[in-house]
């Protein structure tokens, strides 16, 4: 694996160490992702890269597209069953989650478009979903 000379000088790409750069003001609704410099990998708050081990990570941000690939219905912890799903965005990466609606209407391969960056409560994205699904007789 090639890598750069310790002596040649790099800007950094993000802030130090892979962290996210600060939230600016136009994109507090957004979800704001890692993308490795050397092989492009899409990452959601990590450290180094998961497939090349690299800490040279730009933070870019989201469209807030995505479809729903696991959700699943919790009763733990909340006055009202609540649904968790991971969601693959349109990026690349994996990303868990909320989606409004009944929780049993939340099912894999929904497309969602995400409606707040953080949940007040839990300080997770909130997404709904982007068409009514059509599922007849279910």
């Amino acid at each position: 694996m090639y890598h750069h000379s310790a002596n040649a000088s790099h800007p950094a790409a993000g802030a130090a160490a892979g962290l996210l750069d600060p939230v600016s003001v136009d994109s507090k609704d957004a979800i704001l992702f890692q993308r490795c410099a050397w092989c492009g990998t899409a990452m959601y708050h990590r450290l180094l890269c998961p497939v090349c081990q690299g800490s040279e990570l730009r933070t870019e941000r989201s469209e807030g597209v995505g479809t729903v690939r696991h959700s699943t219905v919790l009763h733990r912890n909340t006055p009202a069953a609540r649904n968790v799903s991971l969601i693959e965005m349109a990026e690349g990466f994996v990303v868990r989650g909320r989606v409004m609606g009944p929780p049993i209407g939340i099912h894999s391969g929904d497309r969602v478009r995400l409606s707040t960056a953080k949940d007040p409560v839990r300080s997770e994205p909130v997404f709904q979903l982007v068409d009514e699904p059509y599922r007849a007789w279910t």
